[in-house]
């Protein structure tokens, strides 16, 4: 047993090694883009724990923090506001969307998982998020189960996790270095596998010291030597060890259905692991901004406050520069105290050049698409606006929006979904729905707005059409306008149940035309009532005149003869 505990450890050190080696190259670039747009975010250091020191003295003019601020929020609240839907299930087979207990039980399932979202701390961590993959180019964040609020969430800053890739190039694998006090990791594990060191702190009363550990989350079959991993029997393992100890036991072993850690990148050149920013674009107008804004405060400096000269004989002589001061100097000497050369800085062209790198900054870090959304003044602009007046930058965002959606959203949503199902609190499904997988929809701002881009087509194509149909109306025969409103609602996200079904469809007009029809036949007894109206009222003048005692219709008979 102690053999296989060791061998498990060996593989965990090693393997914890190996991902430091690999991920060095982005360590130091990690750094450097904290330094200079955000500088709370990221731990490079053991001493970075509950560090309240000075960390922003790189920075002069914050106009890439401020940016890189923006474009989180606004990330926020395009992908995932929490004020407005952004996500809807489905099912693969369109057609079962008609039946009511199943529209009925999908939209109770998103409403209690709305619910839950709210209820844990998503909404919190969520521009936290953001801003990491703005800044390093890869957000990582991990879903638990949790007995209060159903799910829990929490970032983990770049610099303190590794990350490795299966064959499809997904994240499946992550090691993460942290430090935690000896109340909190007792708290959590218990007292009984912990390191001797840890077990003396916790005796003498120091639960505030520090103790460093790893955490890891693999699939099981790369975990499979030690007992306890191999009797999990859940696809993906978790364990937990004290770094420091010297008999390397192993603190806790979890197992997980679903791998509960999500890893975004912005942009990922196969096969790299880690990936690539906006931030890491910008990191070169930012540092340049930097030393511009530092020239321009000493030219300015220099010109309300020049170096100044005077003679000799004023150099252990009271003299001073401040308005209202008197520097007394005798002429005889030699010139008077003045400036030691006239500085009259010409800064507008360094102003224009400031002005065009926080341009840049700001169109790198897209923060002028997101202004227009964040500094509407409306209180919600809608998709529409957004892509009229930004189709190109949205266009742009459309492999980051792909992204976010594969690589983080769709599975929290399955993740959630079934931390959900198995603590109980989601309805049985309707029949059709057994044994069947649901789909996820994406209808935030930001995927409205894209599938707007795409609506510009249907609206050319059918404004042509009417065009020509007022000279031709056969052109009107060309299309199938039906399609047209189910293409075009699905393109917006339009909730299902506002577009009628192809049965509700032609049972409507079934009997509209059968309206028309009983109408028609009114229409026309009606016509053939008036035209027999003048035949009739003739007759009765007929029968109601005499002549010689008879009235003239019996006359008329008389003349016929019998029949």
């Amino acid at each position: 047993m102690a053999n296989e505990v060791l061998r498990q450890r060996e593989y965990y050190d090693r393997r914890l090694s190996a991902l430091t080696t690999e991920r060095a190259s982005w360590f130091t670039h990690w750094r450097e883009i904290s330094d200079y747009l955000i500088p709370r975010r990221g731990r490079f250091l053991v001493t970075d724990r509950n560090d309240g020191s000075k960390k922003n003295q790189k920075i002069i003019d914050n106009t890439g923090t401020i940016a890189l601020r923006i474009l989180a929020s606004g990330m926020m609240t395009g992908i995932t506001s929490p004020a407005r839907p952004w996500f809807r299930l489905s099912t693969p087979d369109r057609g079962l969307l008609e039946f009511q207990p199943v529209k009925v039980w999908l939209d109770t399932v998103e409403e209690i998982m709305r619910q839950v979202f709210h209820a844990s701390n998503l909404y919190k961590v969520l521009p936290v998020l953001y801003s990491e993959l703005g800044a390093f180019g890869t957000g990582v964040m991990a879903e638990w189960s949790d007995f209060e609020d159903v799910a829990r969430f929490r970032v983990y800053t770049a610099g303190e996790y590794y990350l490795a890739c299966n064959s499809r190039m997904d994240v499946d694998t992550v090691y993460r270095e942290y430090s935690s006090t000896v109340s909190q990791v007792v708290n959590m594990f218990g007292i009984e596998r912990w390191s001797r060191a840890v077990k003396d702190a916790y005796d003498k009363g120091n639960y505030d010291d520090w103790v460093d550990c790893v955490h890891v989350i693999e699939p099981k079959e790369n975990m499979s030597v030690h007992p306890e991993v191999a009797r999990v029997p859940h696809p993906w393992v978790s364990v937990y060890y004290d770094k420091g100890d010297e008999d390397r036991q192993l603190l806790a072993v979890e197992g997980y259905n679903e791998f509960p850690v999500f890893a975004t990148r912005w942009t990922v050149l196969n096969p790299d692991v880690y990936g690539r920013s906006p931030g890491m674009d910008v990191l070169g107008d930012v540092k340049q901004l930097q030393i511009e804004q530092k020239r321009k405060a000493q030219a300015i400096d220099k010109m309300v406050n020049p170096p100044m000269q005077g003679p000799a004989s004023l150099m252990h002589r009271p003299k001073t520069v401040l308005p209202g001061g008197v520097t007394y100097v005798d002429q005889a000497a030699g010139q008077g105290f003045k400036p030691a050369y006239e500085v009259n800085p010409r800064i507008e062209a360094l102003l224009a050049d400031i002005q065009e790198v926080q341009n840049r900054i700001n169109r790198g870090l897209y923060a002028d698409l997101f202004q227009a959304m964040l500094l509407s003044d409306r209180r919600m602009v809608t998709a529409t606006e957004v892509a009229e007046k930004h189709e190109e930058k949205l266009l742009a965002l459309s492999p980051l929006l792909e992204s976010i959606h594969s690589d983080c959203l769709r599975p929290l949503i399955d993740r959630t979904f079934n931390i959900m199902l198995r603590a109980g609190i989601l309805p049985d499904p309707p029949q059709e729905l057994q044994g069947m997988k649901l789909d996820v929809e994406f209808i935030s701002l930001l995927a409205q707005a894209q599938q707007q881009v795409g609506t510009s087509s249907i609206e050319r194509v059918a404004g042509f059409v009417g065009n020509l149909a007022a000279v031709n109306p056969d052109a009107l025969d060309k299309i199938d306008f039906d399609s047209v409103i189910d293409h075009y609602s699905e393109m917006l996200g339009v909730p299902a149940e506002m577009i009628r079904s192809e049965r509700q469809v032609a049972e409507l007009r079934a009997q509209r035309q059968q309206a028309q029809a009983q109408q028609m036949q009114a229409e026309q007894a009606a016509t053939a009532a008036q035209a027999a109206l003048p035949a009739a009222q003739a007759a009765k003048v007929l029968s109601e005149t005499e002549v010689s005692g008879q009235t003239v219709l019996d006359q008329m008979a008389n003349l016929r003869g019998p029949r």
